[in-house]
């Protein structure tokens, strides 16, 4: 029985329903919100704990510089925004309220990741990880299903310093079982075998990688997937160990190519000297196009046909080199 189905069943707002019950359970959880409340899951912890919940309005890097009082003052806040206003917009306060800090706990929540949303740049989050995974103390977790969005908000509340966390809104497939595979920061997960390459996903770039796997599976290929939900710390031991067992690996991220966990595999491999071959398949030098998110997976060459065709090819040229 395969351990993952990319099929599985659809949960109604795990962000919003764990951020609820994280409230019950702790008095210091406090909630900030600029201006996106409905767009951000995050009313239902706003009309349960009134008073522990802050609407800033459009006013993200007020927000962040909000956070860090509140985290020094020794409650733990929650700052939800999107992905972009979260790095672009507020980034320098990010950097200055909440990391240069003796370590108090301060989570950002940062929602539309990567290419999930229909505008273009202005919305597209497709530097943030990179972004975040140069800020000093920062953890960066990037959540493949609602799965490990309950199970991440539920750890990085615990977690002494800032972290940065993807979010997923609405109606979220859930694909990794939860008793099989409990979320942990800093650790990586096989979810299904292969012999023949292996792929290594984070985020929404772990379902697009099971995708592949099934068309590569038709093709007499077979695909080995890790998922990688915690971009720093990375966890370089699992990561080694598996690009160890193949002469090429690819790298799936909804992400520019650069930066995130195709530089970050990358540096592993560098620097313990290894050959395997890898390629970093996410979004490119360029921006996004705008549309529904298969459109712009087609367009970019991440839709499920579009992967299976770049591994086979990499397979190809490898055993014709």
């Amino acid at each position: 029985m395969n351990l993952t189905d990319i099929g599985g069943p659809e949960i109604d707002a795990p962000f919003a329903q764990e951020l609820v019950r994280l409230g019950r359970e702790r008095p210091d959880i406090v909630v900030l919100s600029a201006d996106l409340s409905k767009y951000t899951d995050v009313l239902p912890f706003a009309e349960t704990f009134p008073d522990r919940f802050f609407q800033v309005g459009m006013a993200e890097q007020n927000m962040m510089g909000i956070a860090g009082g509140l985290s020094k003052s020794g409650l733990t806040p929650i700052a939800v925004t999107y992905g972009v206003f979260a790095t672009r917009r507020a980034g320098e306060q990010i950097q200055m309220a909440l990391s240069t800090g003796p370590g108090n706990t301060a989570v950002v929540v940062a929602f539309l990741p990567g290419i999930t949303t229909p505008f273009a740049a202005t919305h597209q989050a497709t530097d943030d990880l990179a972004i975040m995974r140069n800020v000093p103390g920062m953890t960066v977790i990037d959540p493949a299903d609602a799965t490990d969005m309950t199970l991440s908000i539920r750890a990085a509340v615990d977690v002494p310093g800032p972290v940065y966390l993807r979010g997923l809104r609405g109606m979220v497939r859930q694909i990794i079982d939860p008793v099989r595979y409990p979320f942990v920061i800093g650790k990586a997960y096989e979810l299904v075998g292969g012999s023949h390459v292996g792929l290594i996903g984070t985020g929404l770039g772990t379902q697009w990688a099971l995708e592949a796997r099934e068309i590569l599976a038709r093709q007499g290929i077979e695909a080995a997937v890790l998922h990688v939900p915690t971009i720093k710390p990375l966890d370089s031991e699992a990561v080694a160990h598996f690009a160890s067992r193949f002469p090429v690996i690819a790298t799936v991220e909804n992400h520019g190519v650069n930066g995130a966990l195709g530089s970050a595999v990358s540096e592993v491999l560098a620097e313990r000297g290894m050959a395997t071959v890898l390629h970093r398949l996410g979004v490119g030098d360029q921006w996004a196009d705008a549309g529904p998110l298969d459109y712009i997976r087609s367009r970019l060459n991440l839709d499920p046909e579009g992967l299976a065709l770049t591994v086979s090819n990499a397979i190809r040229e490898m055993r014709t080199a």
